[in-house]
């Protein structure tokens, strides 16, 4: 009797361990599918409009837009509007509501506020016009967006895109998750992983 009370202990303890490797991973689980679906998610980049910062296939991680507390200038973000385009596209922030952009297409300069930015993120300066009226006073609610490769993205310059409303953004992103594979030569710089902004 004693003997079998000794066996019994070893597999009570066997069922118990893994009732709480089984619970730990279903907690896991639980969590990660909760951050995924209240406070991040991962994106991918499609396309080169935020070349150099941004590569085509980049996979971001974005916090949702609820958590953000708002956009500022300089703040890369994700946003889909339908009517323009059925995928997410990510952009760059240069003027928030009340701002005034002005861009001087002869010398690939952009303004807000009567202040030259000075970009050292972008791929060229800012040559092509693309329908939109300057200079522009972002309206209440809207933010005002580039890609970093200027002369080839279509943004807030576009009569189609237009300032976006707020509510169309689905947050900012605020990690490089994976890296895309480089254009050229087709390999991905994992040094390239980090914060971006």
């Amino acid at each position: 009797m004693e003997k079998e009370a000794r066996r019994a202990e070893p597999e009570e303890k066997k069922s118990r361990e893994a009732y709480e490797w089984v619970q730990a991973l279903v907690c896991s689980v639980l969590a990660v599918v909760l951050a995924f679906t209240f406070c991040a998610r991962l994106i991918g980049v499609d396309g080169h409009s935020m070349v150099p910062t941004l590569q085509d296939g980049d996979r971001l991680l974005v916090l949702n837009s609820a958590l953000c507390g708002g956009y500022a200038p300089g703040d890369i973000v994700v946003l889909r509007k339908e009517s323009f385009l059925p995928t997410p596209i990510v952009k760059r922030v240069i003027a928030t509501e009340g701002q005034v952009v002005d861009i001087d297409f002869g010398s690939g300069v952009v303004y807000v506020d009567g202040v030259r930015l000075h970009e050292d993120y972008v791929n060229e300066l800012t040559y092509t016009p693309e329908g939109t009226e300057f200079p522009l006073t972002v309206p209440e609610g809207c933010v005002f967006v580039l890609g970093d490769n200027r002369n080839h993205s279509t943004d807030s310059r576009s009569d189609q895109l237009g300032t976006i409303d707020m509510r169309y953004i689905i947050g900012r992103a605020v990690f490089l998750a994976l890296p895309g594979p480089d254009a050229e030569t087709g390999v991905r710089d994992y040094g390239r992983i980090g914060g971006i902004g």
